[in-house]
């Protein structure tokens, strides 16, 4: 169907696990003409559960993008992963979609990753509704369900249709006005108030009907509800059962006709440049200027390579058209141009602005890249969206040796279809650590490395990144003299070492003079005490914030090499270390806890005893609070678990590095034990 940029509807799908989004998704495509009918989770034969992975256990581990046709409107449908350790998959694809619909299960009402959806969207300045699914769940109170959304989101949430009292059925509040046997309020009811809050915002519209009493149509009311939507003025909700359809073909209605188009959103935040100085630029849906294009998403499939998915938001796109990746000087040919319903892909010749489309095989795309058919769009960047850090580590290593490299390239496509993990060699410990945001996120990325790439791995938690210091200042001597016959070996160092400041790293000097040590031997005596350090001169730990200066010397005009002073050097420091009251640290983080407010005394006294410092703790009005502290990272390693127990699986906690502090003598003699060196 040909469409233009007005007639485009991009709707992320977002909410907790269990509230049905899937299921939604299917009712929706049904209702569109997409599909003749549902699929099953259970049978697996969902459109957008299409791993076999999500098939097996049941639910959205990915992303996934399904369309319809209907009405003459094109619908771009995101669904979502809802559990929590799935946070930043569903956050990364947002700046796709100019509305984030928020689906809550009526029968658990209110949860967490609700709320986090809506501060989402927000900062994301997305138009905001809400869905109510399942709303024919057994022993679900429908009027407290809306209460509770009222008091948790404002006000603004309104009703568009109301659910009769045993959830059969739903009653239209906004087109067609159809009758009034609803669970709570009336038809009446709630058409008043959504049209009192719409024309809030339309000073014309108001005089029309509170000063003369005239009664507004739908069309009348359609630009002022897009404004109150941009200026979060609105919040419709929208009561639905995707299992019996009740209330989806309204819901369709309320999308195509009410939720905005690319033209009539909050325009995106395009930057130039990097860092403070970045300047932004106006980027519009004008199908006429140059091609303008966001990847919000990739897929590595091992046989048919990387499938780049990303929005138009400036110009057209052409099957054929050469595109740029960012800064990249040279372009790429975009041979095929595609549509993307859950696994499947349809090709297309032509995408307007506003459209979600796909390109195959672009080796150089990458999430977040720019792609654009220009130069002068080269340092154009979205305004990045804030992702969750990701905090939770397992050190990763082969089986077997030879699969080393194997594991290095599937961790980095895991690493490159999503942006909330993270993959780091740690050359002073030899480790690889995977960082995600839980214990099912990383067991979900180790589980899809085994069913495409064959390769099982051992993991364990990360090394603690421990340091050595020294905390006075102190002199150090060594000859090195080898003589073995023929020429020999000769290097004596006299050098003094002191503490800086805590971030400083190292610095190395030379006093030397008279030639006591020849300037070309200098930087073998730096070698010999960078070499020292590396290796961690008490305990096997890399030290830092040391000044070593080299002042004298001795030398022979035959036997002196650069491995002499390597070794004087070396030898010179450790003896200067060893007088130098050295200890090992350990890095501080410093981390918040989000947290019910009854868990707050029982989280607060396990951070106490485990040597954390309590900074701040402050309420939140939804009967949550934030407790705020500084704590060994040691002592959080593996902490997620012990939390959810202690919050009843409510709780969850953001870290990061704060600085390195003195490990105490008894956690120094328990860390001296376990590494065999007591």
């Amino acid at each position: 169907m040909p469409y233009s940029t007005a007639d485009i509807r991009n709707v992320c799908l977002v909410g907790p696990s269990h509230a049905g989004k899937t299921l939604l998704t299917e009712a929706l495509l049904q209702a569109g003409g997409k599909i003749s009918a549902k699929g099953s989770i259970e049978k697996g034969t969902t459109v957008s559960d299409f791993t076999a992975r999500e098939k097996e256990v049941g639910h959205s581990q990915y992303n996934s993008v399904c369309h319809l046709d209907h009405e003459g409107i094109h619908v771009n449908l995101i669904d979502t992963p809802g559990y929590r350790d799935f946070f930043g998959r569903a956050l990364s694809v947002m700046p796709a979609a100019e509305t984030a619909a928020i689906v809550i299960n009526a029968a658990e009402g209110v949860e967490m990753m609700a709320r986090r959806m809506m501060d989402a969207a927000h900062d994301q300045r997305m138009s905001r509704m809400i869905i109510v699914n399942k709303i024919d769940a057994e022993d679900v109170d429908l009027e407290r369900v809306f209460n509770d959304i009222q008091e948790a989101f404002g006000p603004e949430c309104l009703p568009m249709n109301l659910p009769s009292a045993d959830g059969t059925k739903v009653v239209d509040c906004f087109f067609q006005l159809e009758g009034d046997e609803t669970a709570f309020s009336s038809v009446k009811e709630a058409h008043v108030q959504i049209v009192d809050q719409v024309v809030e915002v339309d000073e014309e519209l108001m005089e029309l009907y509170l000063e003369q009493g005239q009664e507004l149509e739908p069309e009348q009311l359609h630009d002022p509800f897009e404004k109150a939507l941009r200026e979060e003025h609105l919040v419709p909700v929208c009561f639905v059962s995707a299992e019996t359809g009740a209330g989806i073909r309204q819901l369709l209605q309320i999308l195509e006709r009410l939720m905005p188009n690319p033209t009539e959103a909050n325009p995106p935040i395009f930057l130039k440049g990097e860092g403070p100085g970045a300047e932004e630029v106006s980027v519009t849906p004008d199908p006429d200027a140059h091609a303008v294009a966001h990847v919000f998403m990739v897929n590595v499939d091992p046989f048919k390579g990387r499938l780049a998915l990303f929005r138009i938001h400036q110009g057209s796109i052409d099957a054929g058209n050469q595109l740029f990746v960012g800064d990249a000087r040279k372009p790429f040919k975009a041979t095929q141009l595609l549509k993307v319903n859950g696994e499947k892909h349809g090709k297309i010749e032509h995408a307007v602005p506003g459209d979600i489309c796909a390109v195959p095989r672009v080796d150089e795309a990458h999430y977040d890249a720019v792609l654009h058919d220009s130069h002068d769009e080269d340092h154009f960047h979205l305004k990045p969206i804030e992702l969750p850090r990701p905090m939770f580590g397992l050190a990763i290593r082969p089986k077997e040796d030879k699969e080393a490299q194997k594991v290095s390239d599937a961790l980095h496509v895991a690493e490159a279809e999503d942006p909330s993990i993270d993959v780091e060699h740690i050359v002073s410990l030899n480790e690889v650590v995977l960082r995600g945001l839980g214990e099912l996120h990383l067991a979900t990325i180790l589980q899809q490395i085994k069913d495409r790439h064959d390769i099982e791995v051992i993991t364990q938690l990360p090394s603690i990144a421990y340091r050595e210091t020294i905390t006075a200042k102190a002199e150090g001597h060594h000859r090195h003299k080898k003589q073995t016959g023929g020429a020999g070996q000769f290097g004596e160092v006299y050098l003094r070492i002191e503490p800086l400041p805590q971030g400083s790293g190292f610095e190395f000097a030379s006093e030397v003079v008279g030639g006591a040590i020849p300037s070309q031997f200098i930087p073998a005596v730096e070698n010999g005490v960078k070499q020292a350090m590396a290796e961690g001169a008490v305990n096997g730990y890399p030290m830092q914030d040391i000044r070593a200066v080299v002042y004298d010397g001795k030398h022979h005009n035959v036997d002196s090499k650069e491995i002499a002073f390597i070794q004087a050097g070396k030898k010179a420091f450790l003896e200067a270390v060893a007088n130098a009251r050295p200890i090992v640290m350990e890095p501080i983080v410093n981390a918040e806890f989000t947290i019910p407010t009854d868990a707050v005394g029982g989280v607060t006294g396990d951070l106490s005893g485990m040597r954390g410092m309590i900074t701040g703790t402050d309420a939140l009005p939804d009967s949550r609070a934030v407790v705020s502290g500084q704590v060994p990272l040691q002592e959080l390693q593996g902490y997620h678990s012990r939390l959810k127990s202690l919050t009843g699986g409510d709780g969850n906690f953001t870290m990061d590095f704060s600085h390195y502090a003195e490990v105490p003598p008894n956690e120094l003699k328990q860390l001296k034990e376990a590494a065999g060196r007591a």
